[in-house]
């Protein structure tokens, strides 16, 4: 809005007026430069960082989704569990992003019915003695974990550039 004074009946433009005009023009674009800066400084790397945490968290999924369906193939029978190279091959059909860098290790084990938490017994002998009692028997246990090391998409400065993701999943063996 123009700013006048009045000098008798002829009216004028204030004296400063065509100065602020002439430097709001020059400042016009000033706004979208700030703008672009921040947006630069700020919203790149969130996103980036937003990317590579949500990569790392698909991977870390991929890797415990392996090891519950290798043990979800050994639990089916004894037989199964006894099979390595079964619940390996499960296991990495699972986690097919990762291929052959999915390590597997089933492992078999018993324990006592009254103390799930207790001794774990490496065979089904050893578990029957030390299973005493009338209602207290041996169950059979497949525990697989599955791991793979894993390269992060962006490198940060104090991060480090590989990370290694674990998964375990242990269920009752199915007679």
């Amino acid at each position: 809005m123009r700013k006048f004074f009045q000098s008798g009946f002829i009216l004028f433009p204030a004296p400063g007026f065509r100065l602020k005009a002439r430097l709001w023009r020059e400042q016009s674009g000033n706004a979208l430069v700030e703008t672009a800066m921040c947006i630069s400084f700020i919203a790149l790397p969130m996103l980036l960082g937003t990317v590579a945490l949500g990569s790392m968290a698909y991977t870390s999924i991929e890797v415990s989704n392996a090891a519950h369906a290798g043990a979800m193939y050994g639990m089916m029978s004894s037989t199964f569990a006894a099979s390595s190279s079964g619940i390996i091959s499960a296991a990495q059909n699972e986690a097919t992003d990762l291929g052959t860098h999915l390590a597997v290790t089933p492992t078999v084990y018993y324990a006592c019915s009254s103390a799930l938490g207790g001794t774990q017994y490496s065979s089904q002998t050893a578990a029957s003695a030390g299973c005493t009692g009338g209602t207290n028997h041996s169950l059979e246990f497949i525990q697989v974990v599955t791991s793979a090391t894993v390269t992060s998409p962006i490198r940060c400065p104090g991060l480090p550039a590989t990370y290694t993701l674990v998964g375990t999943s242990v269920m009752e063996v199915e007679e």
